[in-house]
């Protein structure tokens, strides 16, 4: 049978061109015209027009529609790898959350641009063309999702945006880039574990809290008052909170509430050796899960995966400890 790559355009700034009626870039391109800069490939390359929207405007039933579409294709014996074109400001949520819900071993490769195709020095081809050699690549089954960008090879689990506007944004603060895209060979150094979680449906009733110096708990009692199933406290450091939200975090969970602890640090795992009021050690205590090295925005994901999977407070602290 014979194989090929599937390019799935989702949108974002690599499908962008200043429009002087809109008064900015906006998604004019379409699959097929990222792919004519690159010129013939060694094997043939399907595209799917999937969406064509920045990615800041995805939907949680958008986002779990792709997931879908990449699972046909994902199980489809004649698709080698699956490159999606992807708007940056979300493309690390969904790298993760197709790395963890996504079965089969053909690679996905997420890929975009911080720079718009009317822009000097546009870096759209480039992504693109470096994310179809590693979806091609055999070294790559096996992998899971990943990003691709600046011909660095990211896990899904480990990537963050972190600048606004460089073109160098996607780091790995954590344990670094898998590999590196080379010209027309692929290096990868290592590999990450994967962890799939079987769910028909993300539980869409999971909040994300950022705690910042003196904050009340008034967000979290609002996600009790909101009757949602979930919520994630980027606490501080290793996972600490100021004292007075201890009464209402052993309230949410008594009430049902699964509560999951990860830090608003760019790295680390929370826990530590403190015993004061508030301490990851108590929160632990109370009945939280500890996110285990997952930022904020993944954690959601996570918890809205294993809620939506019908775990229980249980099974989603058991999915948690299980994070490699």
């Amino acid at each position: 049978m014979e194989q090929r790559l599937v390019l799935v355009a989702t949108g974002g700034t690599i499908a962008m061109a200043a429009d002087v009626r809109a008064g900015g870039a906006v998604p004019l391109l379409r699959g097929e015209d990222l792919l004519r800069s690159l010129g013939e490939g060694a094997l043939p390359i399907e595209v799917v027009e999937f969406s064509h929207l920045p990615s800041a405007h995805l939907t949680l039933e958008t986002l779990w529609a792709l997931r879908n579409r990449v699972q046909e294709l994902a199980l489809d014996p004649g698709v080698r790898g699956i490159v999606i074109t992807h708007g940056t400001d979300t493309m690390e949520e969904t790298a993760y959350l197709l790395d963890l819900t996504v079965e089969g071993d053909t690679p996905i490769v997420l890929t975009g641009s911080m720079r718009a195709a009317s822009d000097p020095g546009y870096d759209g081809p480039a992504n693109l063309l470096a994310a179809l050699r590693v979806a091609a690549a055999p070294e790559a089954r096996g992998i899971g999702a990943v990003v691709v960008m600046e011909d660095e090879v990211h896990a899904a689990r480990e990537v963050t945006k972190m600048h606004t506007s460089s073109p160098g944004a996607f780091r790995s603060p954590y344990w670094g880039p898998l590999g590196r895209v080379e010209g027309e060979r692929v290096y990868l150094r290592q590999r990450p574990a994967r962890q799939a979680l079987v769910c028909e449906r993300l539980e869409e009733r999971v909040m994300l809290i950022r705690l910042a110096v003196g904050m009340d708990d008034g967000l979290l009692r609002y996600a009790l008052e909101r009757g949602m199933r979930g919520v994630v406290i980027e606490a501080l450091g290793g996972g600490r909170v100021p004292p007075w939200w201890m009464p209402g975090v052993r309230e949410a969970i008594a009430e049902g509430l699964v509560v999951v602890i990860a830090s608003r640090c760019v790295a680390g795992r929370v826990g530590d050796r403190y015993g004061y009021t508030g301490s990851c050690r108590e929160l632990e205590a109370a009945g939280a899960i500890p996110a285990n090295g997952l930022s904020g925005v993944k954690a959601r994901l996570k918890l809205m995966v294993a809620l939506g999977a019908g775990l229980r407070a249980d099974g989603c602290r058991e999915a948690f400890a299980r994070e490699p």
